[in-house]
């Protein structure tokens, strides 16, 4: 027989319209088949990669992406509206302007997927509870945020018990305002975890070192839309299992 609990509430809601580029924080976003409206619609691809099953130029490459900010020209259509990208000294790009590909790197340049272009799931979940566990268990027990990991879904947990508790919640259902969301798997971490989003040039690998050590590689969840509809910062969350 199914079950419905609540397990917690949305604390904060990111999308990154350009891969490995700054986060957009939201209040609300609508949630369909392909992600986060207008998430990870863009990326710029390494030279010489197109025999590569990983193209992409992202934060290990280049760890001042972060400090790259994409926009929406028009807010309203973020599926149609031009892209621009504010570099991290100030100046205004139109994401298709080469001389910006050229600042990010000799031979990079950009493509656009309308379905996004994601390495796994279009979805990411994280607790704000994992991530404080996470810190708990490295030397030092450095100050972490949610956005080193960038996810886009950040849950609070009602679950006391549980440093980790999203991964209890692996192959269920969340209802999560209008949305239906599907956790399929653990999310494998590589080594941008080790990218302090406020400070790029300082990275610890201690983050992914723990990761590996103590959680099998992996940090949080991966999942896509049963159901597309609304999420807000504050929705409960409950789980079906």
């Amino acid at each position: 027989m199914e079950t419905v609990a609540v397990v917690g509430t949305v604390r904060a809601l990111y999308r990154y319209p350009v891969k490995s580029m700054a986060a957009e924080p939201l209040e609300s976003v609508y949630v369909g088949w392909h992600g986060l409206a207008g998430d990870r619609r863009w990326a710029f691809l390494r030279p010489n990669s197109e025999g590569s099953g990983f193209p992409w130029m992202t934060i290990r490459e280049k760890p001042d992406m972060w400090q790259y900010r994409a926009v929406f020209a028009d807010p309203a259509d973020v599926e149609g509206s031009k892209m621009l990208v504010r570099t991290p000294d100030g100046r205004e790009f139109e994401v298709t302007d080469p001389e910006l590909a050229s600042e990010l790197g000799d031979g990079v340049r950009v493509m656009k997927q309308y379905s996004g272009i994601f390495d796994t799931f279009p979805l990411s979940l994280l607790s704000v509870q994992s991530v404080d566990g996470l810190a708990s268990l490295i030397e030092g027990n450095p100050a972490l945020t949610p956005l080193r990991f960038r996810p886009n879904l950040v849950i609070d947990s009602s679950d006391a018990t549980s440093p980790f508790p999203e991964e209890g919640w692996e192959s269920c259902t969340l209802r999560i305002g209008e949305a239906r969301i599907r956790l399929n798997a653990r999310d494998q971490r590589c080594m941008m975890v080790n990218v302090n989003p406020d400070a790029p040039a300082d990275a610890n690998p201690a983050v992914l070192r723990t990761i590996a050590k103590q959680r099998n590689a992996r940090f949080g969840m991966y999942g896509g839309a049963m159901l597309p509809g609304r999420v807000s910062v504050g929705d409960p969350v409950l789980v079906e299992r």
